[in-house]
């Protein structure tokens, strides 16, 4: 029987940092340690990071904490250590889902391990390098870097037709495959108690519709829209609350708008949540879900909404809208504040139409990622044995050379690991009797330094006794004149 095989699963991001692609690498794990093969997730040390409890291997590497400036970890994707560990694991595949660090790391790993990368496209991210880079040119380099760094890649996968539209946009002309994710959630509602528990420090009363968004609190995902969009409908007299769920690097000014508006007894921040049946719960509480953004690449919370029986407001023509019909499955508006001001009176007027649009999302917009990570699975085979046989182009840009190289010592590194023990003892040995050696050194140095200073201070009173003889003598014979 054959081994199952392993893909090397690379992310900058892992719990306990969650996002939404730390979300998607976790359920292409464990999709893939439970009906396929095996997993092995490689991603950057975190000092309250615990592995354990997962069901499958988790590689860290060396990092450095960026948090407070961009909200992750950066890793160091030249380890040797890491390289000697994924060699040992015969990985068959490398699949990265980020474009930058460990896209960088799993080139490195290619001729280590002799095996293809993937890289998922989830994110926008010239938005990304925008708001982390400063300087036209120096965003224009960042950019294609990145997208040189995606060419090299064996196979590109996009997570709707719009993330593959921007990534053209950024210049990338190779091909690409577009390759949906799925819902971690089961399809239905949670039970009333957990919902009620999960509501039960708001306000939240009966009858009054309850508007929710769950994501990072970042103004490019359309909060300022939401925001702007509630304050008009309070000053129309309508009832409403609205629940934000989760945190981000814009969260402190976000809350603070939401209070200049005068929102703060309609307007509730709940913080991260990591209890994903505590998540669902929201989803089940709530009567519209709310994602006015045209950042994100799939907008996998629109379908965990639908997986709830809660349908969306979102952006005519946004990646989130792909597959979705206009009052059918979702409900569409401009992208401003005053189209969702529009859409949120009529539904409020008519909440049976939330209800019913809810549960058409529910039975025509869920994907499992069970089915997801199947249809992943089944390609990878195809991108293995066209690895295997010659079908990708190998070192297809010039900065593969450096990554070769950087393979290659890594390579050199990993086998001095293996020096025999016998040798390392004979090292830890000789680096002993040299310490001790220079200690002697040392004290007869030491010694010979006492005794030059003893033999100096002899010398200095040997002669400030006599200058002290000179001046009595001198003395004495001024003492005959006076």
């Amino acid at each position: 029987m054959d081994e199952p095989r392993t893909v090397c699963l690379l992310n900058d991001s892992f719990p306990p940092l969650i996002d939404g692609v730390a979300n998607a690498v976790v359920n292409y794990a464990a999709n893939i340690q439970a009906h396929h093969g095996r997993a092995l997730v490689v991603t950057p040390s975190l000092p309250e990071a615990d592995d354990s409890a997962w069901p499958y291997p988790v590689l860290r590497y060396p990092s450095i904490d960026l948090r407070k400036m961009v909200g992750y970890m950066a890793g160091y994707p030249f380890s040797p250590e890491t390289a000697r560990r994924v060699e040992e694991s015969h990985a068959a595949l490398l699949h990265t889902h980020c474009p930058i660090t460990s896209a960088y790391l799993a080139r490195s790993l290619r001729d280590v391990v002799d095996a293809p990368v993937v890289l998922t496209y989830h994110t926008k991210f010239d938005i990304d390098i925008a708001k982390a880079v400063h300087g036209k040119l120096l965003q224009e380099g960042a950019i294609r870097a990145l997208v040189e760094n995606i060419s090299a890649c064996d196979e590109v996968w996009v997570v709707s037709r719009g993330a593959g539209e921007n990534l053209r946009s950024l210049g990338y002309q190779g091909d690409y495959l577009v390759m949906e994710n799925g819902v971690d959630v089961p399809r239905g509602r949670v039970a009333e108690e957990v919902i009620r528990a999960a509501a039960a420090e708001y306000d939240l009363p009966a009858g009054v519709p309850v508007f929710l968004f769950v994501g990072r609190l970042m103004w490019y995902k359309g909060l300022r829209i939401i925001l702007d969009a509630l304050a008009a409908l309070r000053q129309r007299g309508t009832e409403f609350r609205m629940v934000f769920v989760g945190d981000g690097t814009d969260g402190a000014q976000v809350r603070q708008y939401a209070a200049q508006l005068g929102l703060g007894d309609r307007c509730f921040f709940t913080g991260a949540i990591t209890d994903r049946e505590a998540i669902r719960a929201w989803y089940c509480r709530a009567d519209l879900f709310l994602f006015p953004s045209t950042f994100d690449t799939n907008g996998l919370v629109v379908r965990e909404a639908a997986a709830c029986g809660t349908a969306t407001v979102m952006i005519a023509g946004s990646c989130a809208a792909e597959g979705v019909t206009d009052g059918q499955n979702g409900f569409f508006i401009q992208e401003d504040a005053a189209s969702l001001t529009e859409k949120l009176t009529a539904l409020c007027a008519a909440p049976e139409a939330m209800a019913q649009v809810g549960e058409r999302a529910s039975r025509e917009l869920y994907l499992s990622w069970e089915e997801a990570v199947d249809r992943a699975w089944a390609r990878y085979e195809v991108v293995i044995d066209r690895y295997k046989s010659g079908g990708y182009p190998r070192h297809r840009r010039p900065m593969d050379s450096f990554f070769k190289s950087q393979g290659e010592l890594m390579e050199a590194l990993g086998q001095l690991e293996n020096v025999g023990q016998e040798v390392r003892d004979e090292m830890r040995r000789e680096s002993r009797e040299l310490r001790e050696r220079l200690h002697e050194a040392g004290q007869e140095l030491g010694e010979e330094w006492q005794r030059q200073r003893a033999a100096m201070e002899k010398r200095r009173r040997e002669e400030l006794e006599k200058l002290q003889a000179r001046r009595d003598a001198f003395w004495q014979r001024m003492d005959r004149y006076l």
